[in-house]
């Protein structure tokens, strides 16, 4: 194709590639994006080309993404759901296209980043960074580690499972025996507006500054690690609840895989 500015040419290759999420997004209603950037910014390129589908924060959730055919991946469990290992080689891979059919992600929905950003510039320098720094920043969204072989999960199965659940939803083999259920931490996040309360979680863990934890049947694990075997240095006690807290985090459901409209979250002090 001849054409007077490599611009012009630039320009109608990225329409015909995102083509399919460019009808999705007319169908939201909402004005679509440019499509050109001279960024080759991790952060940018992602906003640019792959939040539309994926979400800002990389969950699957874009304004596009209910108008797909099949649901965005959400990016932000990659490393979890490959042993708390990010599988950057393969996520390079396949966000080049190398090695696999357009429809390779699903459907054809999602474009082959490689010969795209090779429309944004020719040079394969520049097209490897800009993928590379895609990616880096798809690692720098990934959500906690919850393999089970992450020293939170296994202080979560060793000391919380009983009664919480292996899955943290309130149906450990115990909970059954206590006089209040025990509730679901998976939904932390949601009841609390999408952000996930650390602190506020690590301070019920603790449970020592807490006045109460509704009828006391839940250890406070404040004391109770100063007792565990490896060390009970004030050190030692933050790292076990830090690391349980950072597991909590991972488990949590996003808002749009909940079935039901979620109640007003009680009180720390009921829970």
């Amino acid at each position: 194709m001849h054409t007077g500015g490599r611009g012009v040419v630039t320009f109608t290759a990225i329409l015909l590639a995102v083509a399919p999420v460019a009808t999705s997004w007319a169908q939201t209603g909402q004005p679509i994006p440019s499509q050109v950037t001279g960024s080759v910014a991790g952060k940018d390129n992602f906003e640019r080309y792959c939040a539309p589908c994926h979400g800002r924060v990389g969950r699957g959730d874009g304004p596009v993404a209910t108008a797909l055919k099949t649901r965005p991946t959400d990016l932000t469990s990659l490393a979890r759901r490959n042993g708390g290992v990010f599988p950057r080689e393969q996520v390079v891979s396949f966000v080049r296209g190398a090695g696999r059919e357009v429809d390779a992600h699903r459907s054809d929905e999602m474009p082959v980043w490689g010969d795209l950003f090779r429309g944004l510039d020719p040079s394969d320098v520049r097209v490897t960074q800009r993928i590379n720094n895609v990616v880096t920043y798809v690692e720098s969204l990934q959500a906690p580690s919850t393999a089970v072989n992450d020293p939170g999960s296994q202080l979560f199965r060793t000391h919380c499972a009983a009664c919480h659940g292996t899955t943290g939803l309130g149906d450990g083999p115990m909970a059954g025996q206590l006089r209040r259920m025990p509730p679901d931490l998976t939904k932390y996040t949601a009841r609390n507006g999408g952000m996930f309360p650390s602190e506020r979680v690590r301070r019920i863990v603790d449970g020592r500054d807490v006045p109460s934890h509704g009828d006391r049947e839940m250890p406070v694990w404040g004391d109770a690690f100063k007792t565990v075997r490896g060390g009970s240095s004030a050190e030692a006690v933050k790292a076990r609840i830090d690391a349980i807290v950072k597991y909590l985090e991972g488990i949590q459901q996003r808002a749009a895989d909940l079935r039901r409209t979620l109640p007003v979250e009680r009180a720390v002090t009921s829970q």
